[in-house]
Order: structure tokens, then sequence, then C-alpha cells
């Protein structure tokens, strides 16, 4: 099974848990698709758009699991990136578990994201 990430403030990750479905954060209903990361990308992805920022949730998610719904699209730098056109049923959240800050104001992600 692939995985993909998604990091989300640990509200809506309550939210969602308790309706059975994720619609996205502010960023992903503007552009239309839920933004994810693959392995290689959701560390510089933490860096970049979630700096400092504590309380969050870093989700695993089946790619598979989410059908023709998701596609892998250029953007930084012209990787692909996979995004979500629709919902995501939390049944396809393979683990959920929170994302600390270390002294420094970096993320500290757990050993199962392999670098």
């Amino acid at each position: 099974m692939s995985l993909i990430y998604k990091i989300l403030p640990q509200d809506l990750w309550r939210e969602a848990s308790a309706n059975g479905v994720f619609h996205g954060a502010a960023i992903d209903l503007l552009d239309g698709y839920i933004h994810f990361s693959d392995a290689s990308q959701v560390r510089e992805t933490a860096a970049r758009h979630f700096a400092a920022q504590d309380g969050l949730m870093l989700l695993a998610v089946s790619a598979e699991a989410l059908g023709d719904t998701l596609k892998w699209e250029p953007s930084r730098g012209g990787a692909l990136f996979p995004h979500l056109y629709g919902p995501l049923d939390i049944l396809h959240v393979v683990w959920a578990k929170p994302l600390p800050l270390d002294e420094a104001g970096r993320h500290l992600f757990p050993d199962e994201v392999a670098r």
C-alpha cells in the first residue's frame, strides 16, 4: 500500500473524525481539491506551509483506496503532488498522529514516514 500524507490542525481532524469525512482545510476549499504530499515531499510541505505551527496532525492515507478521485499533478518545482478531488472518507486514513515541534520549532515526524 502506498501512503500519502495530509497535515492539518487538530481541531479539523477532530471534526472530520466526528463526521466521518474531511472536506478540506481553507486552502483546499479555495483550490478545489485536498492537498496531499508523498513521503519525499511532506517534510518540505511542513516547513514551507506550517512552519513552527503547533497543534497539527499528520494523516497517512491509502492512495489506492482513493481511486480516480486522486490525481498526481505538477506543483512545487514541477514535482507531482497528490490532489484529492472530493471529500476524504476517514475510513481511508491508515493512521493519524500528532505532529509536535522540537525545541527549534521544527516538526518531528513519526518513524513510519520514510525519508
